[in-house]
C-alpha cells in the first residue's frame, strides 16, 4: 500500500504520485496551543510531547508532518550552542536575545559548536535517541531532522540589521562567521541523524536568505547553503524560506535541495517557471489569511487553485506557504487534505 510518506518521496523526486501529498511543517508555535497545554510543558514533559505528536497521525492520517516528531525549542537550539540567552514563555516558543555587538572580535574567536556538549543540543540528541527507540517499538520512527540555516542562526546572535549591514560593508568578517556556523550546522545535522535508526531526510530553515540581493546571495550566501545540502546528498533535502524572494528563485534552484517550501505571496505557477522544475514545490496556501482566518471552504478553493497550477507534471506537495500558524483550526487542515484527495 502506498503511504503518505511514499507519495512525499515521489513528489520530492519531481514525480507524479497517484495522489498529491499534503505535508505540513508543525512545531512549538502551533502544537501546544492545538493541544491546549502550556508551551513550557510541551518542552518539559516527554510523555506529553510524544502524545501530541503521535496524535497527529491518528487525527490526520493522510498528512505528512515535516519533519515529524521534531524535537525543537523554537529558534533557540542552535543559538544556544554559541551561548545565546534564551527566555521561555507559557504561550509561545522560547525567544533568543542577540548577544554579539562586536562582529570583528567574534569572527576572530568563534569556534564550531559541539553538538554533544553545547547549549540545548545534547538534550535534543538525548530525547531523539529515546523517542526514536520508543517509536520504532511501535512500528513508527523519525524520518527527518532539522537545522536553522547559517543566516538565521547568525542573525539570532547578532541581530538581523547588524548582520545584513556587515554583510554589505564588511563581507570578509561575516564570511568567517558564516563558515564556522555552517560547519556547526553540518555537525549538528549529522549528530541528529546518527541518533536515528532509519533517517531519510533533512530540513534547513532560513528566511533571512530572502532579504539579500541576488549579487550578495551568489557571492556570500550560496556557498554556505550549497555546502550544507551537498553534505547530505542521497537524503531528501527540504529548504524552507517563506520570505517573498522570487528574485532568488533561479539561484536557489542551484543549491542542491529537493523540496522548496516558499512564500504564499509567490504564485505557484510563477515559482514553477522560475525554478524550472529543478526542485519540488511545497505550498502554497496562505497560512494566516486562509489557514487561520479562512473557512474550510476558503481553504478548499485556494488549495484547488494551487493544485491546478502546480500539480500537473509532478513535483507538487500541497501545504501552507510556511509552517502551520498558531490558531490554525483542525478543520482547515481537513480541507487541505480533502482538496488533495479530490484533485485529479
Amino acid at each position: 500500500m502506498t503511504t503518505p510518506w511514499d507519495r512525499f518521496k515521489q513528489a520530492a523526486r519531481r514525480e507524479e504520485p497517484d495522489q498529491v501529498p499534503v505535508a505540513l511543517i508543525v512545531d512549538s508555535p502551533w502544537l501546544p496551543g492545538y493541544a491546549g497545554i502550556d508551551t513550557r510543558d510541551y518542552f518539559l514533559f516527554p510523555d506529553q510531547w510524544l502524545a501530541i505528536n503521535r496524535g497527529l497521525l491518528e487525527r490526520f492520517p493522510d498528512a505528512v508532518w515535516i519533519p515529524g516528531y521534531w524535537i525543537e525549542y523554537g529558534m533557540a537550539t542552535e543559538p544556544s550552542a554559541f551561548g545565546a540567552k534564551i527566555r521561555f514563555h507559557p504561550d509561545s516558543p522560547p525567544s533568543v536575545e542577540s548577544m554579539i555587538t562586536d562582529l570583528n572580535t567574534w569572527a576572530e574567536n568563534i569556534q564550531p559548536a559541539n553538538p554533544e556538549e553545547d547549549g540545548l543540543m545534547p538534550l535534543v540528541l538525548r530525547q531523539y535517541r529515546k523517542m526514536d527507540e520508543c517509536l520504532n517499538a511501535e512500528g513508527l520512527g523519525i524520518k527527518m531532522v532539522c537545522a536553522r540555516g547559517p543566516l538565521a542562526v547568525s542573525s539570532n546572535l547578532v541581530g538581523i540589521t547588524p548582520l545584513l549591514t556587515e554583510l554589505a560593508i564588511n563581507p570578509d568578517t561575516v564570511t568567517k562567521i558564516l563558515e564556522v556556523v555552517t560547519t556547526s550546522l553540518i555537525r549538528w545535522l549529522h549528530a541528529q541523524l546518527d541518533t536515528l535508526r532509519q533517517p531519510e531526510g533533512i530540513m534547513v530553515l532560513d528566511d533571512i536568505v530572502g532579504m539579500v540581493s541576488k549579487a550578495f546571495y551568489t557571492e556570500l550566501v550560496h556557498p554556505h547553503l550549497r555546502r550544507i545540502f551537498d553534505e547530505f546528498d542521497g537524503l531528501i533535502r527540504v529548504y524552507h524560506n517563506d520570505t517573498p524572494c522570487k528574485h532568488l528563485f533561479s539561484s536557489l534552484a542551484e543549491a542542491n535541495f529537493d523540496v522548496f517550501n516558499f512564500s504564499h505571496k509567490i504564485d505557484v505557477a510563477e515559482a514553477k517557471t522560475l525554478m524550472g522544475h529543478r526542485v519540488a514545490l511545497m505550498g502554497n496556501v496562505a497560512p494566516l489569511d486562509i489557514g487561520v482566518r479562512g473557512t474550510p471552504a476558503d481553504v478548499l478553493d485556494h488549495a484547488r487553485a494551487c493544485l491546478d497550477k502546480g500539480a500537473p507534471g509532478g513535483g507538487m506537495i500541497l501545504s501552507f506557504g510556511g509552517g502551520v500558524s498558531p490558531g490554525t483550526p483542525a478543520e482547515n487542515i481537513d480541507a487541505l487534505l480533502q482538496a488533495a484527495r479530490d484533485w485529479r
